[in-house]
């Protein structure tokens, strides 16, 4: 398995990273182990998740996601094998949300509790807090990392000016930097990221890992109607895709995929990794077909042909 240097991190990963979103939703605790080993034994190794997960569901409090990771890693014994990422800065409720340090350094022990391990490999931030200062978030990560329960950082859902107000300021004050981004960007979802964030990443030397790398499943070919979605848990995340460009972008994953005998959500994934600044999308299964779909884009080489019938459907 081919394994790509998570920026400077120190660490290598597979292309391909499971998002553990899935995890005690649309993805039992059976099925969760299941789909972690078949992950796991299949060559790759990064887990991403946030304790948020699954906060919305009803019956669920959040942290449902880290707690279902955390006992597969007991059970398995592959805690030194698989590199986790977690997430702090999403609402838990009024009084659990945020990036400030007191919280932070709270709520890092109830993720390193759920997880069941001394430490996180990649901790994020969820979502930028512009009532909190840089300096405040920043310092907090860094006494995570002089600690050693986190081993890096990184951000998700931030601008780039913000992002780069992050970095100039861990530079000048010898804070942790942030050293991974995770934006949404799939083949339909193009703009946001390659327009503001693809040079500067490339740049900075900074790990993309992108999430809703299939959409929030439109781009597997499941969903090809409004009507397809009626009563889908992700309903709210597919009715934007409904377009006539969404269509060309099914169609022309649709004949790219039918010349390797394979997935649009394998051609999806395999377009990702051709990308500049990419090091390896997140993506969720709820089955192991659809584990094997997303996991055989590591080995999908797409030629400059398909490259260009993509590019063009989703311009």
């Amino acid at each position: 398995m081919e394994r790509r240097p998570l920026g400077n991190t120190g660490f290598s990963i597979a292309p391909l990273i499971f998002g553990g979103n899935v995890f005690g939703w649309t993805a039992d605790e059976h099925m969760s182990y299941r789909l972690m080993d078949e992950f796991t034994d299949a060559g790759f190794n990064m887990i991403d998740t946030a304790d948020t997960y699954t906060v919305r569901v009803p019956g669920n409090t959040g942290g449902d996601s880290e707690r279902l990771i955390g006992k597969w890693l007991q059970r398995s014994g592959k805690r030194g094998q698989v590199v986790i990422a977690t997430k702090v800065g999403g609402t838990l409720s009024e009084e659990k949300k945020g990036l400030k340090k007191d919280y932070i350094l709270r709520q890092v022990e109830e993720s390193l509790r759920n997880l069941q391990t001394d430490h996180i490999d990649l901790y994020q931030s969820h979502y930028d807090d512009l009532d909190t200062p840089i300096e405040e978030t920043l310092e907090a990560f860094t006494e995570l990392v002089k600690s050693g329960k986190v081993r890096a950082i990184g951000a998700s859902n931030i601008t780039v000016d913000r992002l780069a107000d992050s970095i100039i300021t861990s530079e000048d004050n010898d804070f942790a930097i942030y050293q991974t981004l995770q934006p949404e960007y799939n083949l339909f979802d193009r703009e946001r990221y390659e327009t503001e964030f693809e040079q500067f990443a490339l740049i900075n030397k900074i790990a993309v890992i992108p999430y809703f790398a299939l959409a929030s499943g439109f781009l597997t070919g499941k969903y090809r109607t409004k009507q397809d979605i009626q009563g889908s848990s992700r309903a709210k995340y597919l009715e934007k895709y409904f377009t006539d460009r969404g269509a060309r972008i099914l169609k022309a994953l649709d004949d790219v995929a039918a010349q390797y005998n394979s997935k649009p959500a394998t051609v999806a994934l395999a377009w990702l990794l051709t990308r500049p600044g990419i090091t390896a999308p997140i993506a969720s299964a709820t089955n192991p077909d659809q584990l094997k779909d997303m996991m055989a884009a590591a080995s999908l080489k797409l030629d400059k042909g398909d490259l260009e019938i993509l590019n063009a459907a989703s311009a």
